[in-house]
């Protein structure tokens, strides 16, 4: 049964949430402030997946959401209150895997949740031997990525969208194909997603992100996988 940590200082919203989300069948701790959450994360009791309100009391969702993605690739989507442009991409660039705009459907948001899950716990492209591009190593089996050697933490989101780029060097993918590849078939979502995933994977692989070796943009078509 997943289990979700729900982190959202309106008592109505997190008990509606909660209520939501239990009668779909997941076990739910649902507290009030970022410190609390991360408090919970550090007792060893982990969640499958976190969602997150940005606009917390205390530490705020950005610095929340900020902790949990240098602690490790748990998933985490963040509720906004309003669909506002600044927000998402801030909260994206945090290391947040999506995000619902508030008034948050507990349907959309049950959908939300089990798309990442899917995406945490499925490999793109089986039985392949490990690949290398340059100093960048890829063990699609093992779901390993290198660099010089050393192992790169990524995201599930991260690592999907590497190995979705990978599996065709020199293909270009628009975004609307990462978006439906990657964060699951058929998502009609926003590709603020995809830009702000590439941005946080060419800061761990890439040797200069504003000039990337592996993830390339093509403008006005999508992005393609080097070096070429």
């Amino acid at each position: 049964m997943p289990r979700v940590l729900l982190i959202e200082d309106d008592e109505a919203v997190r008990e509606g949430l909660s209520l939501a989300l239990t009668y779909q069948g997941h076990t739910v701790e649902a507290v009030r402030t970022g410190e609390e959450g991360l408090d919970l994360l550090t007792s060893g009791d982990n969640p499958d997946v976190v969602v997150l309100d940005l606009m917390l009391p205390g530490v705020d969702g950005f610095e929340v959401c900020r902790r949990i993605r240098a602690a490790g690739d748990l998933p985490i989507i963040m509720l906004t209150a309003r669909n506002d442009d600044i927000d998402v991409v801030a909260g994206l660039e945090a290391g947040a895997d999506d995000y619902v705009a508030k008034p948050a459907q507990a349907r959309v948001l049950e959908a939300r949740i089990r798309a990442v899950l899917r995406r945490t716990s499925a490999a793109v492209v089986p039985d392949r031997q490990a690949e290398r591009y340059g100093d960048l190593t890829i063990d699609r089996d093992g779901l390993v990525v290198t660099r010089l050697g050393r192992p790169v933490s990524l995201a599930p989101t991260e690592l999907r969208l590497l190995l979705e780029l990978s599996a065709a060097p020199g293909r270009v993918l628009s975004r609307q194909q990462l978006l439906e590849t990657v964060w699951d078939q058929g998502y009609l979502g926003d590709s603020r997603l995809v830009d702000a995933c590439v941005q946080r994977l060419r800061s761990k692989i890439e040797d200069d992100p504003a000039a990337p070796r592996y993830v390339q943009t093509v403008r006005g078509f999508g992005y393609r996988f080097g070096p070429l």
